[in-house]
């Protein structure tokens, strides 16, 4: 009769099937941009970006977003990268442009990999592949929630940040964008609260602090929400009139670099034009 299996054996079987794996035969020395969701990777030829003279309102941020994006794609020192706050000011957009901007001047010295709060526990997986080439890589994942339902997840993400044995290969530098604004700040009220919930702002905190680069967004203010808008209005000929344009965002929740882009893209239609 044969032996029966080990029972650890078979648990951790089952857990090497469940955990994500990297896909295999991925050319990561060629394409300006790939994504990396639901267990597949898919090349991008083309990476779309707004040029950086169109986004507005946030020149600091700016400036020390592509700054810190050229370095890496020359292969100097450069930070991991945390932008967090306001919702539709150009977090997610910032990142691409800086990116695209930094491959203009560098061709083929940089490629942005998308990917998933899924992928994270194959991220040895994906440093292994990438480590060896002779090309610089941001890993970016976008409006991570450092709240209840992500423990592992961010788990995964400190450790590819400090403190994996496996370390990170120098080519390698994370871009993470988020709205919530508690993991870099918290209030008197923190304090008071049940011994769980000031633990988790701790483990958020202490996630935040292993970002070289922590940029904050904030709504945007009347004067600077029509400079967004004429940003985007001007290169494509289009009139517009301001009132309309506040109108249009009142309808629709806070002035933002979002909302002023759905209305320029709306007066684009109206004209028969792509935005």
């Amino acid at each position: 009769m044969s032996e029966a299996p080990d029972p650890l054996a078979r648990i951790a079987d089952a857990l090497e099937r469940l955990a994500p794996g990297l896909p295999s035969a991925i050319d990561w020395g060629q394409c300006p941009a790939y994504l990396w969701h639901g267990g597949h990777v898919r090349t991008v030829e083309r990476l779309e970006a707004l040029p950086l003279d169109r986004l507005k309102g946030i020149e600091r941020q700016k400036q020390a977003m592509v700054e810190n994006v050229v370095r890496h794609a020359r292969g100097h020192a450069a930070h991991d990268m945390l932008l967090w706050g306001a919702r539709g000011m150009g977090k997610s957009a910032l990142l691409r442009a800086s990116v695209a901007e930094a491959q203009a001047h560098y061709p083929g010295r940089l490629a942005l990999i998308e990917l998933d709060l899924a992928e994270l526990p194959a991220l040895p997986d994906l440093f292994a592949a990438i480590s060896d080439f002779d090309r610089n890589f941001v890993l970016f994942l976008d409006d991570l929630a450092f709240d209840h339902g992500n423990d592992a997840a961010l788990r995964h993400l400190r450790s590819a940040l400090e403190g994996s044995l496996a370390p990170r290969p120098t080519n390698v530098r994370l871009a993470v964008t988020s709205n919530h604004r508690a993991i870099l700040a918290r209030d008197e009220s923190d304090q008071s609260g049940p011994l769980h919930e000031r633990d988790r702002m701790d483990d958020s905190l202490a996630l935040a602090d292993r970002f070289g680069l922590r940029l904050g967004f904030h709504p945007c203010n009347q004067d600077e929400y029509l400079a967004i808008v004429a940003a985007h209005a001007k290169p494509l000929g289009l009139a517009w009139e301001n009132e309309d344009a506040l109108t249009w965002s009142r309808e629709r929740g806070p002035l933002s670099g979002r909302s002023a882009w759905q209305f320029v893209v709306e007066l684009a239609g109206r004209a028969g034009m792509q935005a």
